[in-house]
Formats: C-alpha cells, structure tokens, sequence
C-alpha cells in the first residue's frame, strides 16, 4: 500500500510507549500509515522536515472556544494587567463608537480587582465612561460580572432583589444598593438582559466557532473538548463538519445548570436536542455540571473555612450548587442516555462530593461512563487516590499551578498554607489518576499548551512576572506533561483510539515545532513554537 504524504527527516516523538520514537511518519487517507518510510507511489508527496520536531496534535479538554471566538471579534478585550483607569479609558473608547443604547461587552478584569470594584464610586465612573450606556464586564474567571447603572436597570436589579441562588448581589453596607459587583448566578439576569436586545446571527456564531478553532491550531490544538454549550454553538460546530470546515475532533459539554451564562435550552431540553447536532468531528458526548463557583469570590466549597470577613464570619465554607443526591441524579441520568459528565469543582469539599456521587453510580453499573473533575484546584489527600480507583479524570485546567494573578487572589480568601497548596498534579499521577491538560481559554488569556507544559514542569510562571514557585514538590516530567497534553486528555475525553498519538490506525494529526522541547532547558519550555499543524492528513496551520 502506498502513502499518499510520507514525512521524512524528521524527529518524531509518538508519545506511544511500545515506540515513542521514529524518523518518519506515513499518512494514508488521513490516517497514520506507517512510521517508517515506506513504498512511494507516483502520486506520493514527500515532505522533508530537515530533522524537525514532530508530536501528537496537542489536544485541550477544557475550553470555551466559541465564547473565546465571540469575545475576539465581538467584545472589548483588556488584559489582566488593566487596572480601574485602564479599564475605565477602555470602556471610553469603546463607548465612543457605539449608539446611544448599545451595550459594552467584554473582559477580562483581575480577580485582585474586586475590592476596588465593589463601591458604588466605582460604578458611577463606570456610567460616566459609557456615556450612560449598559455595560458587562467579566473577570478572569468568566464567573463574575461588573455592570453599569443602566445594565442593572435592564436587567432589573434594584435593592429590593434579592440575591439568587447561588449568586450574590453586592450591595452598598450603607444604602443596600447593587455597586455592580454580580457574583457567580447574580450576574446572569444582566446576561439575559443583555441577549434580549444584542443577539448574535447564525453567521456570526459560526464565524465566532470558525476563529476560535483557527486560534487553536495556531497553538497546534487539533482536539478540544468544550466545557459549556448553548444550542447556538451546537448549531454553528455542525454548520462547519457539514461544509467540511470544522477541522478539529470537539466534544461538547451539554450544561445541566447554569450559573453564568445565562443560556437556554439547559438541562434535559438542551440533552433531547444535542443529538441532532452529532457528525464526523463533533461529538456532544459529555454534560457539565457547575458545582461549585471560584474561591477568590469565596463560592468555592470548601471542607474547612475561607479567612473570615465581614461579610460571611469566620465559618463560612462556601457551598455547592446542588445536594448529594441530585447529583448522583443527573450523573446516573448522563449515564443512561450513553453520556459522561464534567463536573466544574474548584474547593475540596465539591471534589469530594464529586467522588462521593460517582462511586454511587459506579455501584449501580455504569462502568463505562466517563466522569471529569474540572479544575479540582484542591483536593483532600484523603481523596487522591480515588479518582484512579473510581476512574475519574482530572482535568487539570486553566494554568493554575503557578504563580499568578488567580493564585495572588486565592491568597487573599484561604490561610497561606491552604492557598499554596493548589493542584497537587504530582500526587495524581503517582497515585494513577489519568491527568488531562485543559486550558480553560479564555480564562487562560491563550490556549498555548506550552504555557502550562512549561507549569506543570516547573512549577514557576512562565512570564516571568510572578517570583518564585506554587507548590515546587508538585511538578511533573516533561514527558509526563506532553502526555497530559496528548494522549492523557484524548482518553480523558473518549478519543483516546482516534488522536493523541502517532500509531497506525490514528488520525494523522499533529504538530510541528521549532525546537526539540527534549533539548530544552525547562526555563525556556514556553518559548517553543509551532510551525505547522496538521489535523486528518491536512495542514490546517503554517507560521508565517
């Protein structure tokens, strides 16, 4: 049989135990033909990669690419580093361009912000720089919101309303007013607001879809699992395969509640109707299910207490968004209708609630269900070595195991002992939990794995902007880390006989970078490239 492309002269890692390494890579029909360099047809195309680095596809089980996509081509976007009067000149600027009702939307500000942005001074600066305009603004979280006087109207939210559940409205100590500070579920009434009068088409949600994707393989992402979808974005991924367009394997996350985005269908109409949207490269395999919120706003759950405040005492531990046994319910409702499930956790005692409903329904049979914790920045030790007896996953996402803007908030919230001991991903490993690298963009303001490669080995920022390491006894191989990348978060997301490594019989998805990363000193990880990316036989990406 002959290879329709054979690369050759290259260094090819397979992250394939049996053989983790090669110096060529035959493709046939899309698929992985060979690892040798075999018969040539007259139709044959040779590459010859002058002894380049060659990997997997890197695949990411944790991102919002859509959201991702909608907020480049559609929103105002600043950066970590803005403070209130860069905010604030941004919105201005924005503003400026805008009718005399027309919303601004966008992010993402610092978590460390938030007590600057709770006042109601804070919020009439806001007004002024939007010509009196509505305006939404998440945190880096995506789990919280900054809104001006005139979306809070929209919305509705006045003093008299009274927190949601799972949600809290910040409010004036002196007058009770909303200062525009919504956390977690308060925030999505202005969401609602928001799409009653600024609705994207169905061109522009396939184009948000289309951008997003086009970012990843940028970064050499040729697998991706989605971790929120609306109907809208089910409808744009399924517009793509059918024009044989969507050139990635994507696993989308039904969302089973709804804490932040405000989205509709949810819950068991959103899972009657995914199905239609299934194709070649679109797999909406999973639900998600949120529950809990972010420490640094303090709706994290936790087994042991946050730092007191004024507001919540000294016993406050957070709480989740449902009991035990609903969702034990809607784990064993995924698992009959032939789903797995991510479950968002980022305190301890949601992890555990997590673990604790999953061997519920291990119990009763459902063994080959699928079941992630997402985040899962801190875990009981006790707990540790259950994910590998219970077969859950640790999606390990965003880029959390280093110092930076969200561990600095964390910080602030949790006694330092506690906050420095986040994402025990050493601890996982050696206990035989499959690890899956997700990046959570736009949290992460990238989806380049080689940030959180670079993490995960080193435990220290790979900006340069944060000293120092967060919790250095937790830092893994850099093989350990390519795998968490690759072939760990395929499996993790049911692809693992489809992408993730280079054997025959797989897709022919990978990446080319500039540098060995083998050869690399681990301070410089973050500094490698791709070149190209290939997904099913294909270039889908060549730098410039």
């Amino acid at each position: 049989m002959t290879a329709d492309i054979v690369l050759t002269n290259a260094t090819v890692y397979t992250v394939d135990g049996h053989r983790p390494w090669a110096s060529s890579l035959a493709i046939k029909d899309g698929k992985v033909l060979s690892l040798e360099d075999i018969e040539r047809g007259p139709s044959t195309e040779v590459v010859d990669l002058d002894g380049a680095f060659v990997m997997p596809g890197l695949v990411d089980v944790h991102n919002h690419h859509a959201l991702a996509g909608r907020a480049a081509l559609f929103e105002l976007n600043f950066g970590l580093d803005a403070g209130l009067d860069d905010i604030l000149a941004a919105v201005r600027s924005r503003a400026a361009g805008l009718g005399p009702d027309e919303w601004v939307v966008g992010g993402a500000w610092a978590s460390t912000l938030v007590g600057t942005l709770s006042r109601t001074s804070a919020r009439h600066a806001l007004d002024e720089a939007a010509g009196g305009r509505p305006v939404m603004l998440s945190d880096d979280s995506r789990h919280n919101r900054w809104v001006s006087s005139r979306a809070l109207e929209l919305a509705g939210v006045t003093a008299a309303t009274p927190d949601p559940a799972g949600g809290e409205i910040v409010r004036d100590p002196a007058t009770g007013e909303p200062v525009g500070v919504l956390l977690e579920a308060a925030g999505v009434a202005v969401e609602r607001a928001l799409s009653e009068t600024r609705t994207l088409t169905a061109e522009q949600h396939v184009a948000a879809s289309r951008h997003g994707i086009g970012t990843l393989h940028s970064y050499g992402v040729t697998a991706f699992q989605d971790a929120g979808v609306s109907a809208d974005i089910l409808r744009a991924l399924k517009s793509l395969d059918d024009a044989g367009e969507l050139h990635a394997w994507v696993v989308s996350s039904l969302l089973i509640n709804d804490p932040i985005f405000g989205f509709d269908p949810i819950g068991a109409p959103l899972l009657e109707v995914a199905g239609q949207y299934r194709s070649e490269h679109h797999r909406p395999d999973f639900v998600k299910i949120f529950l809990d919120g972010v420490p640094p706003t303090r709706t994290a759950a936790f087994l042991e207490p946050y730092l007191p405040d004024a507001a919540h005492g000294a016993c406050h531990h957070g709480a989740t968004t449902m009991p035990g046994d609903e969702l034990v319910g809607w784990l064993r409702t995924a698992a009959a209708a032939g789903l797995s499930a991510k479950v968002h956790c980022t305190g301890d005692a949601s992890v555990r609630a997590t673990l604790d409903a999953v061997e519920k329904v291990r119990a009763e049979g459902f063994a080959d269900a699928r079941f992630q914790v997402a985040h899962g920045q801190f875990v009981h030790p006790d707990d540790l070595p259950r994910f590998a007896a219970l077969g859950v996953a640790a999606d390990i996402s965003p880029f959390l195991w280093v110092p930076g803007v969200i561990p600095a908030a964390i910080a602030e919230v949790l006694p330092g002992e506690r906050a420095g001991r986040m994402q025990p991903n050493r601890s996982l490993l050696d206990e035989g939990a499959l690890v899956a690298g997700g990046s959570d963009w736009p949290v992460s303001e990238s989806p380049n794995a080689w940030e959180g490669i670079h993490g995960l080995v080193t435990r220290q920022d790979p900006t340069g902007m944060f000293p120092g390491a967060l919790w250095p006894e937790q830092a893994i191989t850099l093989a350990e880390a390519i795998e968490v990348f690759t072939l760990a978060a395929a499996r993790a997301m049911g692809l693992g006989d489809v992408t993730g490594s280079l054997v025959p019989g797989k897709s022919a998805d990978f990446v080319v970078l500039d540098r060995d990363p083998f050869k690399t000193d681990p301070s410089a990880l973050v500094k490698t490239k791709v070149t190209q990316t290939w997904f099913a036989g294909h270039r889908v990406y060549h730098e410039a």
